[in-house]
């Protein structure tokens, strides 16, 4: 099957109200899937160093078992985004099952971090004009990516090949926050950083790059 690095050209002509380049000309750096115990520190700390403010799309189970670790990506002033409760694929889930894991995502976070969001990813990129309509109803902007790494498969060659073939000044990436990506995440993101600098583009922040 061939990696599809680059899902946004079909992806705008079917979903235009979807979010698939950044807006300003800057970087959009999202992580998937945490916070994570084995990998949200190492992606805080690198973060750090690079003087980055990235998108974290959590999962709602995951924020109630880890909650100082979600306050502690918050309080480095990242933003975060709504990754579904359960990680369940919406895609072929009916009108209650994409209502539950929504509201139940809604619940814990204003439980533990004190707010919602308007930022929402769907697990695995997948979607379908149900979940579109759903969405809406919400008043969540489905943001999507422009470049997939498939850091999640272990192999940083397939994410140098990814990073060095189809990144643009314009570019939302996306990381993984789990265990799936954890022994390429700190090389991942460097080299990722270094391509970057090299062809002079710029890192934005998550309001620049969405609003």
């Amino acid at each position: 099957m061939k990696l599809m690095y680059n899902p946004s050209k079909p992806g705008e002509l079917l979903f235009p109200g979807f979010v698939w380049r950044s807006k300003n000309n800057k970087i959009l750096l999202t992580f998937d899937d945490g916070p994570n115990p084995d990998t949200t520190e190492i992606i805080l700390r690198i973060l750090q160093k690079l003087n980055v403010k990235a998108l974290f799309f959590l999962v709602g189970n995951n924020i109630k078992k880890y909650p100082s670790l979600t306050g502690e990506l918050l309080s480095a002033g990242h933003e975060f985004g709504n990754h579904t409760f359960n990680h369940k694929n919406l895609q072929f889930a009916g009108n209650r099952g994409i209502y539950n894991e929504i509201t139940n995502f809604n619940k814990i976070s204003n439980e533990i971090i004190g707010r919602q969001t308007r930022y929402f990813r769907p697990p695995k990129g997948r979607f379908n004009f149900r979940l579109s309509k759903e969405l809406k109803k919400f008043g969540l902007t489905n943001v999507m990516w422009s470049l997939l790494t498939f850091d999640y498969k272990n192999d940083l060659n397939i994410v140098k090949f990814a990073v060095k073939n189809f990144i643009n000044s314009d570019s939302i990436a996306v990381f993984h926050d789990s265990n799936k990506s954890k022994l390429i995440i700190e090389d991942s993101l460097e080299l990722f950083a270094d391509e970057i600098t090299k062809r002079g583009y710029e890192f934005g922040t998550p309001f620049e790059c969405l609003n």
